[in-house]
């Protein structure tokens, strides 16, 4: 028997600290979780249609309309007709969203700060490696 916890006893209390500081965050830049998962998702290919962008994320595609309905509203995204199947939306960032989301980014990244406060630089940097290549490893193909 090892005498470590599992993994997912480590990560989900990881997980919640490192949401809490996000909330804050989220709520002083007037957007969602989801709505930072959309535009962190947008920030990889110009466009996406809807259902692409959910699976993207992994969300409902939906459940994601109410999302993508109060991004448009704030002039965070743009949705225009397919010019190839006009039953589709394509979703793509405005300027004012790729600011927004690089501003949340870069505040949430300040906030993860107590949580890795912890450790070394040296822990830190192998800790930001190793969760890095799990992430790429286990996500979903685009």
């Amino acid at each position: 028997m090892s005498d470590r916890p599992d993994l997912a006893a480590m990560i989900v209390p990881l997980g919640r600290a490192l949401m809490a500081a996000e909330q804050p965050v989220l709520e002083r830049h007037g957007i969602s979780m989801w709505g930072y998962a959309v535009l962190l998702g947008l920030g990889a290919e110009p466009t996406y249609t809807q259902s692409a962008l959910a699976r993207r994320i992994g969300a409902d595609k939906t459940r994601i309309i109410p999302v993508l309905d109060e991004l448009q509203r704030q002039g965070l995204i743009r949705r225009d007709p397919d010019p190839a199947d006009r039953r589709v939306n394509l979703v793509a960032l405005t300027d004012a969203g790729r600011d927004t989301r690089d501003r949340v980014q870069y505040d949430i990244q300040l906030a993860e700060e107590s949580v890795l406060a912890p450790l070394s630089a040296a822990d830190r940097t192998a800790l930001l490696r190793a969760l890095r290549a799990l992430y790429e490893a286990n996500r979903s193909p685009d």
